[in-house]
C-alpha cells in the first residue's frame, strides 16, 4: 500500500476507532472537563520504513515486593555509557480550521502574534525543552547547564550518574516540518469556552479523529524515522474523548525496538495557571516519552498501569525566565515514585520540585 494514500487514510481511521477505544489510558476519566493527558497504545497503522538506527534506548529493571518490571527508556545506558546523545526532533505545526457550523476560527501556532511577538513553535524551540539556558540545581545538587528532562533524567538516576558527569540524553536543535492543516467537522469538535479561563476560547477536536490525520502526516515525510522524534504542536487547542480536555499524548506505531515513537503537544496562551499553559503540556509529554517512550514500561500502582511519570502531577508547573519570557514546565516524578530503589533518585526525593513525599498509590 502506497505511503500517504487516501486508502491509508480511510483504513486509519477506521482503526483507530476499532483498537483504540479499548486502550486508550488516561490520567483522569470523566465527562466533565478536567485537566488531563494520554498514552496511546502502540499500534501498527501504516508500514514503518526500516531505519538505519533504531531510537537510542536501555533496558532496565527494579524489582517491588519480590516482582521484577522491566522498562525500557531514551538513550544508552547511564551504568555504561558517559557521552552525550542528542535525539533528532522534527517538529509538524498543525493549524486547526473551524468553519461557521463548529466556531468560524482559526488556530494557527506559527503566527507570531501567539505569546506577545512569538509564535507557538517559536515558544516551543526557545524553551528550556531545548535550549541549555538554565543552571538546574535542585535540592543543592548541580545538575549542570542542560536542558530540562535531561535535567530531570540525570536527577532521576543520580546515584548512577554523578560520577559520570558526561552522560546527557539531550533534544537536537529541531527541524521544523511544513504546517499541516486540519478542517475541523461539527461532529469532531467546535471552539468553546475554555473550562479553565472565562472569556477566552480555544478549539477542540475527538483524539482518535486527531490521531487518524497525524498517522496521515507521519507518512507523508520520508525523514521521519524511528531514531527520530516528531512533535505536533497545536496553539489554544484541547482533544476530546468523552469530555474536554486533554493536553497532550505520545504513542509509537510499532512496538520496541523499532517502533516510530511521537508525541502531540498544545500550547496555551491564556493567562498564568491554565491548563497547558505555553510549554507546560510539552514538558509533561517528552518526560513521559523520555521515561516510556513505548509506552509499555508497567508498574504496580493503582493509578496508573504504566511508567507515565507526567501523570501524577498534572497542574504542577514550575515557573522558568529566560531571556524575557517565562516558560511553564511540568514536574515530573522519579523511578522510585513507581517502586524502584528510594536513593537512585538525587537525595531520595520523589519528584523533580520534590513536593511528593511518598510513593504511588498500592505500593
Amino acid at each position: 500500500m502506497t505511503r500517504g494514500s487516501r486508502t491509508l487514510c480511510l483504513l486509519t481511521a477506521l482503526l483507530l476507532a476499532v483498537t483504540f477505544l479499548a486502550g486508550l489510558t488516561f490520567a483522569q476519566n470523566s465527562a466533565k472537563a478536567q485537566p488531563r493527558f494520554a498514552a496511546l497504545p502502540p499500534h501498527s497503522l501504516y508500514t514503518v520504513q526500516t531505519p538505519a538506527a533504531n531510537l537510542s534506548q536501555w533496558n532496565g529493571n527494579y524489582t517491588h515486593k519480590n516482582q521484577r518490571f522491566n522498562f525500557t527508556m531514551v538513550g544508552p545506558d547511564p551504568r555504561t555509557n558517559n557521552s552525550t546523545t542528542s535525539i533528532p526532533v522534527y517538529i509538524i505545526p498543525v493549524k486547526m480550521v473551524y468553519g461557521a457550523s463548529n466556531g468560524n476560527m482559526t488556530f494557527d501556532p506559527t503566527l507570531s502574534s501567539n505569546f506577545g511577538t512569538m509564535s507557538a513553535v517559536t515558544v516551543l524551540t526557545s524553551s528550556p525543552l531545548f535550549a541549555s539556558t538554565v543552571h538546574f540545581v535542585q535540592g543543592g545538587v548541580d545538575l549542570g547547564t542542560t536542558q530540562y528532562i535531561d535535567a530531570y533524567q540525570r536527577a532521576n538516576f543520580w546515584k548512577i550518574v554523578q560520577t559520570n558527569n558526561n552522560y546527557h540524553v539531550v533534544l537536537g536543535t529541531p527541524t521544523i516540518l511544513p504546517t499541516q492543516t486540519i478542517t475541523v467537522t461539527s461532529s469532531q469538535g467546535s471552539v468553546i469556552s475554555n473550562p479553565f479561563l472565562s472569556g477566552k476560547k480555544v478549539g477542540t477536536m475527538d483524539i482518535f479523529a486527531f490521531d487518524a490525520k497525524l498517522q496521515g502526516f507521519l507518512s507523508q515525510f520520508p525523514q521521519i524515522t524511528p531514531d527520530s522524534l516528531p512533535i505536533f504542536v497545536n496553539y489554544d487547542v484541547y482533544l476530546t474523548e468523552g469530555g474536554c480536555c486533554i493536553g497532550g499524548y505520545h504513542s509509537a506505531n510499532g512496538s520496541q525496538p523499532s517502533g516510530q515513537t511521537y508525541a502531540y503537544t498544545t500550547l496555551v496562551d491564556q493567562g498564568n495557571g491554565v491548563f497547558s499553559q505555553d510549554t507546560a503540556a510539552a514538558a509533561h509529554e517528552i518526560g513521559e516519552w523520555m521515561d516510556d517512550p513505548f509506552i509499555d514500561n508497567r508498574v504496580p500502582c493503582l493509578d496508573n498501569s504504566i511508567m507515565e511519570n507526567g501523570d501524577p502531577l498534572v497542574l504542577d508547573d514550575t515557573a522558568y525566565p529566560v531571556n524575557g519570557f517565562t516558560y511553564h514546565l511540568q514536574n515530573l516524578v522519579f523511578i522510585d515514585y513507581f517502586g524502584a530503589a528510594r536513593n537512585l533518585p538525587i537525595n531520595k526525593w520523589i519528584d523533580f520540585q520534590n513536593h511528593k513525599h511518598s510513593g504511588c498509590p498500592g505500593l
